[in-house]
């Protein structure tokens, strides 16, 4: 098979549901966050669409201001003791994971739709 995304697949669908970007059929996931090594329908190879640290640093800008924020409000407004702020962990946790995984998708099918590699200087060396 070809490297070319299937026009009829939709990158949207095929990031909500972690699925393969070029088939939408194969699971991208082998864990909760685990990417596989390729694709269990069109054999499409996930090792070069490495994300490294990306998802983590878009999910900070997401997830950071949807648990600091009501936390600072409902501190400022309420004033409640310490322990009832420990509420706040397992919606982090929660709003973490999902939106990890989705980050995690979505710039794997938007590397594999521009097909994006590794920077490289004029001469052939990686940067």
């Amino acid at each position: 098979m070809s490297d070319e995304p299937q026009s009829n697949n939709s990158p949207f669908q095929a990031t909500i549901k972690g699925r393969c970007p070029r088939c939408a059929t194969g699971k991208l996931y082998v864990g909760v966050l685990k990417l596989g090594q390729q694709c269990s329908h069109c054999d499409l190879d996930f090792t070069p669409l490495s994300q490294d640290d990306g998802p983590a640093a878009f999910a900070m800008f997401v997830v950071g201001p949807l648990v600091v924020g009501p936390a600072v409000w409902f501190e400022l407004s309420q004033n409640p003791p310490l322990w009832m702020h420990l509420v706040w962990l397992p919606w982090a946790g929660l709003l973490t994971v999902g939106s990890l995984r989705l980050i995690k998708s979505w710039l794997v099918a938007a590397q594999f739709k521009h097909q994006a590699h590794e920077g490289q200087l004029e001469d052939g060396k990686e940067e």
